[in-house]
């Protein structure tokens, strides 16, 4: 009787974490399905979503704070010189399928994403990779063309993941990683399921199961979340709605930042956008605080070039080619633009459709005639993206300290900047965080001054999730919903 006794008070003094924690399924709502499954061969921005971290790991990742930190390296070493970084290797990893994580497989999955030809949408990535190798199992040596102080943070994006030799053919349709989930499966159109893999090198994910369900609809995400079919809205897609799910005490409602640079995307390879004049009317005639009010319901944080605010390096140029209907009409006047009919193509997400509404009313004020283009996402990222068949179009910028961009002459807003470039390359050998800073803010003048794109706002991350639930991410350094450290809390 003492004995049960005894037993039955230390239960009851045993910390709440040892006692709280529920094995449970996970449902995570998302707006967008990604078009594939496989990080490294596409620039949507749901693939990350889904799997990084989750199913696919990189040598370093970038945590939920912005910084580097060691994943499937434990640790490197940069030459004096600068031209080699040597990484070394945890021990003990494996692949879903049970084949090792090792060197010669880094060496595979990085030659693999730089090679001629390579679907990788983030080249720019790896351009400064001379050679790799595998020096032994557990130590990889990578050389340069020339000095890359971000190496170790680049390696970190979705783009930069490891894969096998044997599975990386077939990750755009099954996935397989070194992550705490593996793949299980994919209902298109609905949901992709993942568990919890056993055989995880690191701390076990704390939930069985999580599967990741696609819905479109703002007004059916509310009603998702108030029916308990779905758990979690990592990025809600329906600002209108959070003072509802405020009130609600069953909901956890989190506001933080994002890297989500939401631009008017301009061709100038295409007449009239190669005239800078034409560039600049079209950011003039467009009011920031009335777009983020309308289609946004204000949250959302005004931008004049590609920085988010957050940023150290970030400076405010919103005045830069502010919100002056006037100025915009004289511009097309001085460029020798009248009757200007263009087309706004449009991707799915709610922010872009709604954005597309206002910006085309604005435009018409100062007497350009404006055609709407719905497009899915697929269609988007072959005809806009790849295919460079647009005149202007709306889109985020999720990816992590993008600036670079700029500096690609195949990139699908065409710039052509030579003191641009000059500054990008600088950027990629300067490692002084000063002098970084200073280089970062000239490309920020430089992006805004030639009217490259109309910069509208950052997205606000909006998570939204069960009130039992802890571990999701407040800010969004990358694009990711990481869920390795969810749990249900009862």
């Amino acid at each position: 009787m003492l004995s049960r006794l005894c037993l039955a008070v230390a239960l009851l003094v045993l910390p709440l974490s040892a006692m709280a924690q529920v094995e449970r399924p996970l449902v995570v709502g998302m707006a967008l399905e990604p078009p594939h499954l496989d990080p490294t061969a596409g620039a949507a921005a749901a693939i990350d979503e889904v799997l990084y971290d989750n199913v696919f790991q990189g040598l370093t990742q970038i945590a939920a704070d912005g910084t580097v930190q060691p994943q499937l390296a434990t640790g490197w070493e940069v030459a004096d010189d600068g031209m080699s970084w040597t990484f070394t290797l945890r021990e003990g990893v494996t692949f879903h399928d049970g084949k090792p994580f090792d060197a010669s497989v880094a060496k595979f999955a990085l030659d693999r994403f730089r090679a001629a030809g390579a679907e990788n949408a983030q080249p720019q990535l790896f351009a400064a990779i001379d050679s790799v190798e595998a020096v032994d199992p557990t130590t990889l040596k990578i050389t340069l063309s020339r000095p890359d102080a971000n190496l170790p943070y680049s390696l970190g994006w979705g783009d930069a993941v490891m894969v096998h030799p044997d599975s990386a053919d077939g990750n755009k349709q099954a996935p397989v990683g070194t992550g705490p989930f593996m793949f299980e499966d994919w209902r298109r159109g609905d949901r992709v399921i993942l568990t919890r893999y056993d055989g995880y090198w690191g701390e076990p994910a704390r939930v069985p199961r999580v599967e990741f369900a696609f819905v479109s609809d703002p007004g059916t995400a509310l009603a998702s979340l108030l029916a308990g079919d779905v758990n979690a809205y990592p990025n809600f897609p329906a600002p209108e709605q959070v003072p509802v799910l405020e009130a609600n005490e069953s909901f956890t409602v989190e506001i933080g930042t994002t890297e989500g640079e939401v631009i008017l995307a301009i061709n100038s390879a295409r007449a009239p956008f190669d005239k800078l004049e034409v560039r600049q009317a079209i950011s003039a005639a467009i009011n920031r605080d009335v777009l983020i009010a309308g289609a946004m319901y204000g949250a959302g944080t005004p931008i004049g070039s590609h920085m988010p605010p957050h940023n150290p390096a970030y400076i405010d140029l919103t005045g830069e080619n502010g919100y002056d209907p006037d100025r915009a009409r004289a511009l097309l006047a001085d460029a020798g633009v009248t009757n200007l009919s263009l087309t706004i193509t449009l991707p799915p997400p709610a922010y872009a459709r709604r954005s597309g509404e206002l910006i085309a009313a604005q435009l018409r004020q100062v007497g350009i005639d404006v055609s709407l283009k719905p497009v899915e996402w697929a269609e988007w990222l072959s005809s806009a993206f790849k295919g460079k068949d647009y005149d202007l179009t709306i889109v985020a910028h999720t990816e992590p300290n993008d600036i670079g961009i700029y500096g690609r002459p195949d990139y699908y807003f065409h710039v052509a900047n030579a003191r641009l470039d000059e500054v990008l390359a600088k950027l990629g050998t300067e490692a002084d965080p000063d002098a970084r800073i200073g280089l970062l803010q000239e490309a920020q003048r430089l992006i805004a001054d030639d009217a490259v794109n109309a910069f509208l706002f950052v997205l606000p991350k909006i998570g939204v999730w069960d009130a039992r639930l802890t571990g999701f991410w407040h800010d969004s350094p990358i694009q990711a919903n990481d869920v390795t450290h969810v749990e249900w809390k009862e």
